[in-house]
């Protein structure tokens, strides 16, 4: 009984601290969208997924990979070949979304400072 009435009390608790539904409604803008992008963290992902052939700091060269330090490829460029692939490397549009590509070719870029 006194685990009934504990979860009650915190149930109450909970709905009490509520928003109370007094906020308007949100729709999605194109500031929201840069916000997500922005929230998306490249380097994790980077480190998921491509860390393997091109190494932690872009230099490894596993498999025949580019040099992501030595990369003189703009970012739209890099966002091609993320998502298409290149030679021996294969594209990942079916596995990442464009957020998180956009993220991972705006990380790259942080590699050559390495």
């Amino acid at each position: 009984m006194k685990k009934l009435i504990v979860f009650l009390a915190v149930v109450a608790l909970i709905i009490g601290c509520g928003s109370g539904g007094n906020e308007a409604p949100t729709s999605t803008t194109t500031t929201q969208k840069k916000e997500t992008v922005a929230a998306v963290d490249g380097e994790k992902v980077y480190k998921q997924y491509c860390v393997t052939c091109h190494g932690l700091y872009g230099d490894m060269g596993a498999s025949g990979a580019a040099n992501l330090q030595e990369s003189v490829l703009e970012k739209e460029e890099r966002v091609a070949v993320i998502t298409n692939g290149r030679n021996v490397m294969t594209g990942f549009k079916a596995l990442l979304s464009e957020e998180k590509i956009n993220a991972v070719a705006e990380y790259t870029f942080t590699l050559k400072e390495q």
